[in-house]
């Protein structure tokens, strides 16, 4: 019966999700239906669906195009992300998924998800086990009880 190790560090790869590349593409092909569908004036409505489509390829295309990056998490505090140290590493749970938060060496904030068909079952145990989960639906309470 295999057991885990404490100290030993959590690794995976992050790679892009084909899931928000497909919500993507049906948004550029929905949304220009809907402004057409609209009451809007047709020269106004004309214009908007096309930069609608656009839109929604551009971004269909950035999040299929995310270079992939390999993490490895010794501890809490101690993050790596493609063999550079990070800070303020972060992991946000939301059912299913898992959104990553950190800072680089020059302060800058990066943000990355796990979908489903990117995370599996063993992985997730393995993240939840390595990094506490914090609660970013609940803001702290702001005024003494």
């Amino acid at each position: 019966m295999p057991s885990s190790n404490a100290s030993s560090p959590c690794r995976f790869e992050w790679r892009p999700s084909r899931w928000p590349v497909a919500i993507s593409l049906a948004l550029a092909a929905l949304a220009p239906l809907s402004v057409l569908a609209s009451e809007m004036p047709r020269p106004f409505a004309v214009p908007l669906a096309i930069l609608a489509c656009i839109a929604g390829l551009m971004l269909a295309r950035r999040e299929a195009r995310q270079p992939r990056l390999r993490v490895v998490i010794e501890a809490p505090d101690r993050v790596a992300i493609d063999d550079v140290p990070v800070q303020d590493f972060r992991i946000e749970w939301r059912g299913p998924l898992a959104f990553l938060s950190w800072r680089d060496g020059q302060g800058r904030r990066h943000r990355r998800s796990l979908w489903p068909d990117t995370l599996p079952a063993q992985l997730r145990r393995e993240l939840r086990l390595a990094i506490p989960a914090t609660d970013a639906g609940r803001r702290p309470d702001t005024m003494a009880p």
